[in-house]
């Protein structure tokens, strides 16, 4: 089986920031919803079978308390961040396994959950749908691939290594020396991708590195290098079989009523019964 692991939130940013090149800055009350359920059905129409859904149930996390600039839910518009609760509701009620993480992130709900699927031998790939940087770290040779669906790239091992130039493992040292603009931390002063790449390729992770390397910068270089490395001890699911989608719940129905969305429970309903053929 394939596992296909889901990052909603960036879904979520990604459809309502989509929208708004056509909608003249009038959002539709649910409108980046919708088109997140509806991409996660046409997953299901193209033979998805195991799915999970990680969210950013609040933004912040453990590790705003390490680092003060960490980013956080400031700036989020209402009109998107009304929407973040809701996706949750709505994935479950269509039968989407869906975590909604709190003291961890998404990116660390995602993270735990390729782990504990990696586990079962029936597992053939796991693929993460994101572009977020942090999730390279994640990679194993072909067996777990990092997708980014709005560029339409597949990266396994050696791909990560061709974009960054390091290979998975480095990837949380590497974003440290670099720094996450997204994320909210600066990296060490006068490194850059290319120079980053050369001392983790010579050195290793930035532990073994010569002790006068980082000149008084090796404390801040360790503490990003923990902002950029993902927790995978979060227990998801017991079973991969629990990811197995079997079609929309009973109360997906009034869901969409609720929403004026009735399209949306046809086309799972349909999803649901070619599925289960």
């Amino acid at each position: 089986m394939i596992v296909h692991l889901i990052d909603g939130t960036y879904e979520l940013f990604r459809h309502f920031y989509g929208q708004r090149r056509f909608n003249n800055g009038k959002d539709k009350p649910n409108g980046a919803l919708v088109a997140v359920l509806h991409s996660v059905l046409q997953m299901v129409e193209d033979g998805a079978t195991h799915i999970g859904v990680a969210t950013d149930h609040v933004i912040e996390s453990f590790r705003n308390d390490l680092w003060p600039g960490y980013k956080t839910g400031d700036g989020i518009e209402p009109a998107l961040w009304r929407q973040f609760h809701p996706l949750e509701e709505a994935l479950a009620s269509m039968g989407v396994a869906v975590w909604p993480m709190i003291e961890l992130e998404a990116d660390d709900g995602l993270a735990s959950a390729a782990r504990l699927a990696a586990r079962d031998a029936r597992v053939l790939k796991i693929s993460i749908w994101t572009p977020d940087k942090d999730l390279a770290q994640c990679v194993v040779e072909d067996r777990i691939v990092q997708v980014d669906r709005l560029r339409k790239n597949i990266y396994d091992e050696e791909g990560v290594r061709i974009k960054f130039g390091v290979p998975p493992k480095l990837i949380p040292d590497f974003l440290a020396l670099v720094g996450d603009a997204a994320d909210g931390y600066p990296g060490i002063p006068g490194i850059g991708k290319i120079g980053a790449a050369r001392l983790l390729n010579e050195h290793g992770p930035i532990e073994s590195f010569p002790k006068n390397l980082l000149t008084g910068q090796r404390k801040l270089a360790l503490l990003f290098k923990r902002l950029a490395t993902l927790r995978t001890d979060a227990k998801l699911f017991k079973s991969v079989d629990e990811l197995q989608w079997r079609g929309p719940t009973k109360s997906f129905a009034k869901f969409t009523e609720k929403i004026n969305e009735p399209r949306l429970f046809a086309r799972a309903s349909d999803a649901a019964n070619l599925t289960n053929k």
